[in-house]
């Protein structure tokens, strides 16, 4: 697996560079899931061969349209050591053409188990190497710290699990303490702090820390009193398109943090229209407009 170093300036923050790519790109992230269904209506192999035509493609029609690829790993994993080959040379491919990279991998473990899947990641010269890591913060936010500390010595980000849309993921994330704060309020507090603790020469830059927040249920935050404006998170948000969201939901659901906030994501709404170059471009084009 090849460990060469990234083209991008790696000393600067994750959060800056996530701005830069924001604004000269626009708000949209692209996923790069590919699922079994993706694959065959695509008329590729469901082998490594039909992966790496597959990633081919798909940053072929991202490369100077998008700033943000998000590669989700599970869809790599299952074709073992081959898989994980691919996901390794299009995250570099991807870092080389100007792309930021987010690996979906929710990672989340303790200790020396946690820093091990950090530097796994967050390192720019391991075969892995992204510029952030999805982290699931469910053993306690306090577990998270290693990914913490890899992030700020790689310069690199991370996107906390906070307020998910699958529906089941509420039973937890708006449960309440003896206070009445949320478990989703209790992390976007956490991950706001850990943020700004990051941040050296403060400019009105996003931070490096950042949330996952669901497209669909964006409008719980005010619903349960969790700010999400607080701390200039960058938040991803996935669930635009095929899953239901469209651009009014979004601006409705996340308010007055859409604006400089929030980066979607976009998969099967893009891959759909594949694999035909043009039609993927111009999908891209759309969801970029739609967006704003």
């Amino acid at each position: 697996m090849s460990s060469s170093a990234p083209s991008q300036a790696a000393e600067i923050s994750f959060g800056i560079r996530l701005g830069a790519a924001m604004s000269t790109h626009g708000r949209l992230c692209v996923g790069l899931d590919p699922h079994p269904q993706i694959l065959s209506d695509w008329g590729l192999t469901q082998n490594a061969a039909g992966l790496r035509s597959f990633c081919a493609r798909v940053l072929e029609a991202c490369a100077g349209r998008v700033g943000v690829l998000k590669p989700q790993v599970a869809f790599f994993e299952r074709f073992g050591v081959s898989g994980m080959q691919v996901l390794s040379e299009v995250q570099h491919q991807a870092r080389a053409a100007g792309l930021l990279v987010i690996a979906d991998a929710k990672r989340g473990d303790i200790g020396s188990t946690m820093a091990g899947y950090a530097e796994a990641w967050l390192n720019p010269h391991g075969d892995f190497g992204a510029d952030a890591l999805t982290v699931s913060p469910y053993l306690g936010f306090g577990s998270l710290q290693p990914a913490i500390d890899a992030a700020a010595r790689h310069h690199g980000g991370l996107f906390v699990l906070a307020l998910t849309s699958n529906p089941e993921g509420q039973q937890v994330q708006l449960a309440r303490d003896p206070q009445g704060v949320t478990v989703a309020g209790q992390i976007a507090a956490a991950a706001a702090a850990a943020s700004a603790a990051l941040i050296q020469d403060d400019a009105g830059e996003l931070g490096s820390i950042g949330l996952v927040v669901g497209a669909t249920t964006a409008g719980l935050a005010a619903d349960h009193g969790i700010d999400l404006a607080a701390g200039r998170l960058p938040l991803l948000a996935p669930g635009y398109g095929a899953q239901g969201a469209d651009a009014q939901t979004l601006r409705d659901g996340f308010g007055a943090s859409y604006r400089e906030q929030v980066l979607v994501n976009s998969s099967r709404g893009i891959l759909g229209q594949g694999p035909d170059l043009f039609s993927l471009t111009r999908a891209i084009e759309l969801a970029k407009a739609d967006l704003g």
